[in-house]
């Protein structure tokens, strides 16, 4: 069974000092560069979500892995556009609409640090850089508590937002569930909005070739955790072992 890792980053800059909350996120730039090093190495290509596609769909087959980050932050242009575009890599970075230009301030009531996210400006060199943006709602909303109504302005209103202050030749095609938290509901809504995909937080690799008993399901990607302490030994054993897919749990939605 041919299976396609989705890497889950972050943050990608210099790591808060220890005892930091939610420090595991924030991956080191000379850290990102060996992990994109080491799969370049072994002949492999990173993708975004809308390059991805046709691999997930089975219509391609490659050494390939996707590459996302969540939340979009201004450290992922200044840290790692750069790494990606020496690769010649790709990704897709989802973006909380309604923050554009703001800080991650879903984050503070736990202490987490509170740093730039890319404005509209950065937002288009991300694109002009070669990269892709993606949806993350509008304001980072936990999807499994609100209403179905609720749910589909924060979904679809998200897409709009972005598509009229970026320009992307394909529009706004993939989103992805803040916190992993998401219901029937949310994926209803999702695809009614006309995404193309969705990612999770429930880890593991995506399973291409799977029976009618376990078909994919492209409204709900899994991923593979990417964390500061992630040499690129461990990231091997995620990306091409069943490491991270023992590591699956139940998914967090509700029924």
């Amino acid at each position: 069974m041919q299976t396609i890792p989705i890497l889950m980053y972050h943050q990608i800059d210099v790591p808060p000092p220890k005892g930091s909350p939610m420090r595991g996120l924030v991956v080191a730039p000379r850290t990102f560069w060996w992990h994109m090093a080491t799969l370049w190495l072994l002949g492999y290509r990173g993708l975004s979500m809308t390059e991805l596609e046709p691999y997930l769909r089975g219509e391609l087959q490659g050494k390939v892995f996707g590459i996302t980050f969540d939340d979009g932050y201004e450290n992922n242009l200044r840290c790692a556009l750069p790494i990606l575009k020496r690769f010649g890599f790709s990704s897709t970075c989802y973006v909380v609409a309604g923050a554009v230009g703001q800080q991650n301030s879903w984050d503070a009531a736990q202490g987490i640090a509170q740093v730039p996210l890319m404005d509209a400006a950065q937002l288009q060199c991300w694109v002009d850089g070669g990269q892709e943006v993606g949806s993350h709602t509008l304001t980072h909303a936990k999807l499994n508590t609100l209403t179905a109504q609720q749910q589909q302005h924060e979904i679809s209103e998200s897409k709009r937002v972005l598509e009229a202050m970026v320009e992307q030749a394909h529009g706004v095609r993939h989103f992805c569930y803040p916190y992993g938290l998401y219901d029937a509901t949310s994926v209803g809504a999702v695809q009614a909005a006309a995404y193309a995909t969705a990612t999770t937080t429930v880890r593991g690799r995506v399973a291409l070739g799977t029976s009618l008993r376990a078909p994919l399901r492209p409204l709900e990607l899994p991923r593979v955790l990417v964390s500061r302490s992630t040499t690129f030994v461990h990231l091997l054993l995620k990306c091409f072992t069943r490491y991270e897919d023992r590591r699956t749990k139940a998914t967090p939605r509700s029924q």
